[in-house]
């Protein structure tokens, strides 16, 4: 039995394709997709300028992607005062749906925790990620 489990653990982990880096496994088409969705984050990054507020009141965080089991992968900091949220969110949406269609076109599996959105601070005159 303990064998038996041991092996559906190892066949299980082995299907487990982490994203390191931002550099997905498998073929050229699958790098060329991820690479599509990483433009697309720089362009919502682009949307999102963590300057134009006076304090941390002003600062927002937004969910970025979604992984295969759901949730984001992570939360940009911006500053909504100086931010077009509604473009913002849009880009965030397309994000999702690449991602979506990402996970399912290869069979993408990741842990189910649930990621929180960071705490915000304001330093130097920019929203930040809380350390």
């Amino acid at each position: 039995m303990r064998i038996a489990l041991l092996s559906a653990f190892v066949a299980v982990a082995a299907a487990c394709q982490p994203i390191p880096n931002g550099s997905p496994p498998g073929g050229s088409q699958q790098v060329r997709d991820w690479a599509a969705i990483e433009r697309l984050e720089q362009e919502a990054r682009a949307l999102a300028p963590t300057t134009g507020c006076t304090a941390a009141q002003g600062c927002r965080t937004a969910p970025v992607g979604n992984r295969a089991c759901g949730g984001p992968r992570y939360y940009l900091v911006y500053c909504a005062t100086s931010t077009d949220s509604v473009a913002l969110y849009r880009k965030l949406d397309e994000i999702v749906r690449a991602e979506n269609d990402y996970n399912r076109r290869y069979g993408i599996i990741s842990t189910c925790e649930f990621r929180m959105p960071p705490e915000i601070a304001f330093s130097g005159g920019e929203c930040r990620a809380a350390q």
